[in-house]
């Protein structure tokens, strides 16, 4: 897509009451998000001096974080999802999982999957040993180096 049709699409969001917008295209497919503005009553303690007492509400917000946390890992060989896509244990839904806890894996068996782009990508062990962790869930998105297994 060109970048000035793009930077229009942009403003065009931005300037308007659509909070979200998705265009496909033959060239490719945008999604535009305008992001929420900071809550007003937040803002207003912000300005104006308030009780220590009734502060604590503003302070509190940013606790849902650490949920998001990255699970405490075990001791052993971590393997960490080498790109962005949806993680999957097995390779069709009523399939049995590649791994459990407890399989002895050896160096370079297929121990789950990443579909990124529609592409079901195989992820291999690194190492040989004993799953003795399994931190993500079934089809949850994840990030580039985010933890999968444990291998011990």
């Amino acid at each position: 897509m060109d970048l000035r049709k793009l930077k229009t699409l942009i403003d065009l969001v931005s300037d308007s009451n659509v909070s979200e917008l998705e265009i496909t295209e033959a060239e490719g497919k945008v999604r535009i998000v305008k992001s929420a503005p900071t809550p007003v009553a937040v803002m207003a303690s912000v300005s104006a001096p308030a009780p220590v007492a009734a502060a604590p509400a503003p302070v509190a917000a940013p606790a849902p974080v650490a949920v998001v946390a990255e699970p405490v890992v075990a001791a052993g060989h971590t393997v960490k999802s080498p790109m962005v896509g949806t993680f999957y244990r097995s390779s069709s839904p009523g399939s049995k999982a590649f791994v459990e806890i407890g399989s002895q894996v050896k160096e370079g068996e297929t121990i789950c999957i990443i579909e990124a782009m529609k592409i079901l990508n195989e992820i291999e062990a690194d190492k040989s040993g004993t799953i003795t962790q399994i931190l993500a869930q079934n089809g949850q998105a994840v990030e580039y180096g985010a933890p999968l297994l444990v291998i011990e």
